[in-house]
């Protein structure tokens, strides 16, 4: 009979119970494993593990969702000085957005992270840090104009000079290279298959004679997936934290994602209009170049601008072309054939605000893709203030947009948004193509974890509470694994 769920209670401390060894033993190798984020939610992904007297973060992001984000304010519940090393997954915000505010509090330790992510983490934190200033100063405007008393103070979560502290403590690792840290640990990254540089972490424990396997996916990708390589399976492990963002539904399957965003292009062309992208700058931007150029080759699309309106994605573009050896064999193929994946004709790369503000002034349909992915920030609200109120035009989503986030409002049918403090009536065409997830779907998740031969126990975590008690049920009943789904502050003892 499978277990039953747990629920823990939260800001405690759960002593699971031991299993019963097979072999004598004298004293059990202690690991202490601290649920910080993206637990029973999507974002804010953290986690800390104690292991014989080293402390390692692994992840440190941002709060993206109501009600949720005013939990990037509250002080780090481990003292950051007390963290020896922090691993990072991959660069996503939500993985990796609250790093400077760690560095602001006190962490001094090395950022471990693969070569691509190295590159990446400088872009993004600098992006996120100047989004932080900007909107600090807009809304302390927007508040005083309205004589509203904000929660919190003016000031910025973090600042581009916290960011410069940071990035020194970048450390590059190389896949399938394992790291010592400490006396007792060692974390080998693998590919996640997630974005580029994306990797899970499987870390060793070793204290004498006992031992001790985790591993953290990290965000698992799909397979067959343009440009990266597939995600990493492993064989067994003892403990596993795994994420469930889509551990209840597949994919919707509406058709070849080409063939969807090729109908999506013609078919709002054809009415006049502009399709607006809200897109990550890494990795779905240049999937969608990726795609768009395809089809612009391909001749299965109008002629028309396409406008990449992100100073980061634009960076992070150029990142992937110096570390075009992580591209998988598809992308090869067509480089060879002088097909490059993420260049042609038509394609515009914005970095100014000039060209950002130019392009609401094109007298000719146009694709503009924009950041940020869930219209939290960034240039993508400028657009959608031009174009959501235009019955020709097409907001299109090709990512998972967190509970409460602008995205999530728009692709929710609501009749009205609120963007830069003012309502505006969504008139435009809200579309939805679900292929292009860099997340993989519950088969996935299925595929992946049934390929662990049973590991002691499973924690499932960056998923809506929903879909990671669903996956949970399933893995129970149908695994038979002991599988657990973490309140946020929560933390456990593995003997």
């Amino acid at each position: 009979m499978a277990p039953a769920l747990s629920r823990f209670a939260s800001s405690r401390t759960n002593t699971l119970p031991t299993l019963t060894p097979c072999f004598p033993t004298t004293k059990a190798l202690q690991v202490k494993l601290h649920f910080l984020g993206a637990n029973r939610q999507v974002t804010g992904s953290r986690y800390c593990l104690e292991i014989a007297g080293t402390t390692v973060m692994v992840d440190c992001g941002l709060f993206q969702e109501r009600p949720y984000e005013d939990r990037n304010w509250d002080p780090c519940p481990i003292d950051p000085a007390q963290i020896d090393a922090l691993l990072l997954t991959h660069v996503h915000i939500d993985h990796s957005g609250w790093i400077p505010r760690l560095v602001k509090e006190g962490f001094r330790g090395p950022i471990y992270a693969t070569p691509p992510s190295v590159d990446m983490a400088a872009v993004m934190l600098e992006d996120s840090a100047k989004i932080h200033e900007e909107d600090a100063a807009f809304k302390a405007k927007r508040h005083r104009r309205e004589g509203r008393q904000p929660r919190h103070s003016h000031e910025p979560l973090y600042t581009r000079e916290d960011v410069s502290r940071t990035l020194p403590n970048l450390q590059s690792v190389d896949y399938n290279a394992p790291l010592k840290i400490g006396d007792a640990m060692s974390v080998t990254f693998h590919e996640a298959g997630h974005i580029l540089g994306s990797a899970m972490l499987q870390i060793q424990a070793r204290e004498g004679d006992r031992q001790r396997s985790l591993i953290f996916s990290g965000d698992i990708g799909q397979w067959d997936k343009p440009l990266i390589r597939d995600p990493t399976l492993f064989d067994s492990a003892d403990y596993v934290i795994m994420e469930s963002t889509y551990g209840d539904r597949d994919h919707r399957e509406a058709g070849d994602v080409s063939d969807q965003l090729a109908d999506v292009i013609s078919s709002t062309v054809g009415r006049g209009g502009n399709v607006v992208i809200p897109t990550f700058a890494v990795e779905r931007a240049q999937e969608l170049i990726y795609y768009i150029s395809e089809l612009a080759n391909q001749n299965r699309i109008p002629a028309i601008p396409v406008m990449l309106d992100s100073p980061m994605a634009v960076d992070i573009t150029e990142i992937f072309q110096k570390h075009r050896n992580q591209f998988d064999e598809e992308s090869w193929e067509r480089i060879y054939r002088g097909d490059p994946p993420l260049r042609f004709p038509g394609l515009s790369l914005c970095r100014s605000v000039e060209s950002s503000k130019g392009i609401n002034k094109l007298n000719t349909p146009c694709v503009i893709m924009a950041t940020s992915g869930m219209c939290t920030g960034g240039r993508i609200k400028h657009h959608l203030k031009h174009n959501i109120g235009d019955p020709k035009a097409t907001i299109l989503f090709v990512g998972h947009q967190g509970r409460g986030t602008l995205g999530q409002q728009i692709v929710s049918g609501k009749p009205d948004v609120r963007i830069h403090g003012r309502e505006h009536r969504v008139r435009a065409a809200v579309r939805q193509i679900y292929g292009f997830s860099g997340h993989g779907d519950r088969g996935d998740l299925l595929r992946w974890i049934s390929n662990i031969e049973q590991p002691r126990r499973v924690f499932l975590t960056h998923g809506d509470e929903d879909a990671a008690l669903a996956l949970a049920e399933h893995l129970q009943r149908e695994h038979q694994l002991d599988v657990h789904v973490p309140h946020y502050g929560d933390t456990v003892v593995l003997d």
